[in-house]
């Protein structure tokens, strides 16, 4: 891994307008027709691959290990949502990133991600194990 290109200071962001399929009773968590709080989540998480996957070198990935957030206001159907992720953190290969998510009227989300650099290969050789086959 390149330890220069991937450092504190990367920012990436993800965007959506908050469609039927993006509310809480759609995804199954909640009644309420507004942003549901694990496609918050799911943005927080692209908006991190966002900044960091093309700084990783060819065969790795980041994968996600840890989340801790709020989601703090509701977004309605038709609003524009944008999510943000700051890699505040490298640590051996750990990532740690802050989270920022707005709607077009105010911050509705914040928190805290870690995600770990792995090679795919080995990874992938691992969960094969897992299956029994490999």
């Amino acid at each position: 891994m390149s330890e220069s290109a991937l450092q504190p200071g990367l920012i990436g962001s993800y965007e959506v307008v908050v469609g039927d399929e993006h509310t809480a009773p759609f995804v199954g968590s909640g009644k309420v027709r507004v942003l549901a709080t694990p496609v918050m989540i799911n943005l927080f998480e692209a908006a991190a691959l966002e900044a960091a996957e093309r700084h990783l070198p060819p065969g790795h990935q980041s994968l996600g290990i840890h989340l801790d957030v709020r989601h703090i206001a509701a977004t309605p159907v038709g609003m524009r949502v944008r999510a943000t992720a700051e890699v505040v953190k490298v640590e051996g290969r750990t990532l740690t990133f802050r989270l920022e998510a707005h709607d077009e009227k105010e911050l509705i989300g914040d928190g805290t991600h870690q995600r770990v650099v792995v090679n795919v290969e080995r990874f992938d050789l691992r969960v094969q194990k897992k299956l029994g086959k490999a």
